[in-house]
């Protein structure tokens, strides 16, 4: 959920190439809306990767003991 934006002019050299294709894989028109909405989708991923690996550890530390029931992992 977007949360109210404050603006600052910031100044970085960029690979050009890099931000047109941003523009085009995520459909903007502008050079600042691609840098933004990609900033956005890399926060969102950290999210993702922190909650996932938050469910992976409290699945791990339960204690549920998994069988492999193709008989596959086991040589």
């Amino acid at each position: 959920m977007p949360t109210p934006r404050t603006r600052s002019h910031k100044h970085f050299r960029l690979d050009a190439v890099k931000i047109k294709r941003a523009q085009k894989v995520l459909q903007v028109g502008t050079e600042t809306e691609a840098i933004d909405r990609a900033l956005d989708l890399v926060i969102s991923e950290h999210e993702r990767n922190r909650l996932a690996a938050e469910a992976n550890e409290r699945f791990l530390k339960s204690g549920i003991a998994v069988k492999d029931a193709y008989g596959t992992l086991e040589p």
